[in-house]
């Protein structure tokens, strides 16, 4: 039991170390055409994970590795880790990215090391489907970009200046644990 568990934890860190460059725009297409487009175009920046591994039995684990982008390039590389503890069993990986609403947002993020506690909830994203992205509400909310253009996006997502979206890439996982994600931030 604890042998499939050590593999499937190797295979989940050997899956989220980023190989190619273009992981990342890969991402950013999926993002895109599962229904986040307005946020990737409207938000002042964001920060884009390609592959998350995540394992747990009783303890658990996720690690993964992406960059963070203000208008559109590249700024700086960021690494995501969390260890959970509660009723948990399997293994998963996937796709998240997190929208900056506004300069104070990405600052935050990119302070060096930011957490999220319980207070951000993902908007599971299907790929391959349109669909309706909203974290609460609906409506539409402006957002002003990083170049100043001031864009409405579909949706009320943000919390706190951020919203979180992840797109699933495949694996099992029965979870009811606690644990918050931590972000470590390198500039370019």
């Amino acid at each position: 039991m604890f042998g499939r568990l050590y593999w499937m934890l190797i295979l989940a860190i050997f899956v989220s170390s980023p190989v190619f460059a273009d992981r990342n725009d890969l991402a950013l297409q999926e993002f895109r055409a599962a229904g986040a487009g307005s946020y990737i175009d409207a938000s002042y920046g964001y920060a884009v994970f390609p592959s998350i591994g995540k394992v747990g039995l009783i303890i658990g684990g996720a690690t993964g590795k992406g960059q963070v982008y203000q208008e559109g390039k590249a700024v700086g590389s960021a690494t995501m880790t969390q260890v959970s503890l509660g009723f948990q069993f399997g293994g998963q990986v996937y796709k998240q990215i997190i929208f900056f609403e506004d300069v104070r947002a990405m600052r935050e993020f990119t302070s060096g090391n930011f957490e999220f506690g319980g207070q951000i909830a993902a908007v599971a994203l299907n790929s391959g489907v349109s669909a309706e992205v909203s974290t609460g509400g609906g409506g539409r909310t402006s957002v002003t970009a990083a170049n100043g253009d001031i864009t409405e996006v579909d949706s009320t997502g943000f919390v706190d200046g951020m919203a979180v979206f992840t797109l699933s890439q495949g694996g099992f996982m029965v979870e009811v644990s606690l644990g918050g994600q931590r972000f470590s931030y390198e500039p370019l």
